[in-house]
């Protein structure tokens, strides 16, 4: 690997946190939410817009760029496992089931329609 190859990952990645950290206070200073509403909400755009940048099939930089480097950083899932645990541990099991079908299904059918959504652009 290259030294640029690192510095867009690097670049890319001291974006995503900034971007991630700024969502972060904003939902928790102005939602209140029953369900960490911060790392959901980080988590389903990242799948969305990862689903995009791989649906458009961009360049080798933009994939290290946006894909490794700011997604990969923007979004969490050793948060989203950490909150998890928090709702089961305080018995929230409702919330718990729904934090984690949302947040797998989701994911998932959001990375699927941004994927498509992509293609349509290629």
């Amino acid at each position: 690997m290259s030294f640029f190859t690192f510095l867009l990952v690097g670049v890319g990645g001291f974006l995503g946190a900034v971007a991630r950290y700024s969502a972060s206070q904003y939902f928790n200073e102005n939602h209140t939410f029953r369900l960490p509403s911060a790392t959901l909400f980080v988590n389903i755009l990242g799948s969305f817009l990862l689903g995009l940048l791989i649906g458009k099939g961009t360049s080798e930089m933009w994939s290290l760029l946006l894909g490794t480097g700011f997604l990969g950083s923007f979004t969490t899932f050793s948060t989203f496992k950490l909150e998890g645990i928090q709702l089961h541990v305080d018995k929230r099991r409702k919330d718990f089931i729904l934090y984690n079908v949302i947040c797998y299904g989701g994911g998932i059918l959001l990375a699927f329609v941004g994927y498509e959504i992509g293609r349509l652009f290629a």
